[in-house]
């Protein structure tokens, strides 16, 4: 309890872990250790595939509510151009800070010690942070640091992005994460390093914090030890990023950035305050071309999860019917 809270005569704040950052960062990863150290996942998690086999480990209702509202604002998870945050007009955004801060009740009910993860919070941190501190949550940060061809990869692989478009998206992403999180306690964490060695980088969680983990027993320690393996790293983790277009050479100004706040340091803002403005320029160049065309494909998406959905339930219902059927002709026999 802090001394303001005793004096005030306010109970203490509950802490709630923020995993944010770039999909395919290794923020399913940092993830599963907070989980398996004592923070708590959501009610209903998104399974796992053949891009993920170990699992996403987020909130798929809450994945589905944040696409909506990207949506809403002209854009997409993958539109490089959502960041900055640009909030609706009211009471239209009061009405999403409502529809957050009630999804989030029902996802986590009265968890000591919540865990959300789910990247577009990254980009749409301008709704969520104060959503989550209007309940009375303490936020702790945790932001995975992976190198954009590595990621770029990964979604060439998953959904065919070209590298260029990767690279822009990994970059939008960590600037939002790293804009939104300003002024919470907050830990990059270095990917590769996290696979390599744990422990070191959840020292550097708890300084970062000021907490320790939740419950990081000796259990928990073998369980983190067994997931965090060599299989989760499919691809490199390097590269030259001076060709990626016209972009390469500020997506390594926030990566080198990045990677020094990952060492416990404090760098100088200004090559993302620099990386932020080269991004607004060029949405002021394209962005009229390419949001628009970024929110419909993930409409079309959306609306094809829907149908997927829809049969697959018409057809579990047909199931039933059926059996029902042969029950009744069986028992006339």
């Amino acid at each position: 309890m802090t001394r303001t809270e005793a004096h005030s005569g306010q109970p203490p704040r509950r802490p709630a872990y923020l995993v944010l950052g770039m999909h395919r960062s290794g923020t399913s990863a940092a993830t599963q250790l907070l989980a398996l150290a004592g923070a708590h996942l959501p009610g209903h998690v998104m399974a796992g595939d053949e891009h993920n086999e170990k699992g996403y480990f987020e909130p798929w209702r809450i994945a589905v509510f944040n696409d909506a509202r990207l949506r809403a604002g002209g854009g997409a998870w993958d539109d490089p151009f959502a960041h900055p945050y640009r909030p609706l007009a009211e009471p239209d955004e009061a009405d999403w800070r409502a529809r957050a801060a009630a999804l989030f009740a029902e996802e986590y009910g009265d968890a000591p010690i919540p865990l959300l993860k789910d990247p577009r919070v990254s980009v749409l941190a301008p709704l969520w942070r104060p959503v989550l501190e209007a309940a009375g949550f303490e936020l702790r940060v945790v932001i995975p640091v992976r190198h954009p061809l590595a990621v770029a990869g990964s979604l060439a692989r998953r959904d065919g992005f070209p590298i260029a478009k990767s690279v822009l998206l990994w970059t939008s992403y960590m600037l939002a994460a790293e804009a939104g999180s300003r002024g919470l306690p907050r830990a990059f964490v270095d990917y590769d390093a996290l696979l390599a060695d744990w422990r070191p980088q959840v020292a550097r969680i708890e300084a970062a914090h000021g907490a320790p983990l939740p419950d990081l027993s000796a259990k928990a320690a073998a369980e983190i030890d067994a997931f965090l393996s060599p299989e989760l790293r499919h691809n490199a983790g390097s590269g030259d990023l001076a060709g990626v277009a016209e972009w390469g050479a500020d997506a390594q100004a926030v990566l080198d950035w990045c990677k020094a706040a990952a060492t416990g340091s404090a760098p100088d803002a200004q090559p993302l305050e620099a990386a932020t403005q080269r991004l607004s320029e060029l949405r002021a160049r394209i962005g009229d071309l390419v949001s628009p065309l970024s929110r419909a494909l993930d409409q079309t998406r959306a609306d094809l999860a829907d149908a997927r959905r829809l049969h697959a339930f018409q057809m579990q219902e047909r199931e039933i019917q059926m059996a029902e059927a042969l029950d009744g002709l069986l028992a006339r026999r």
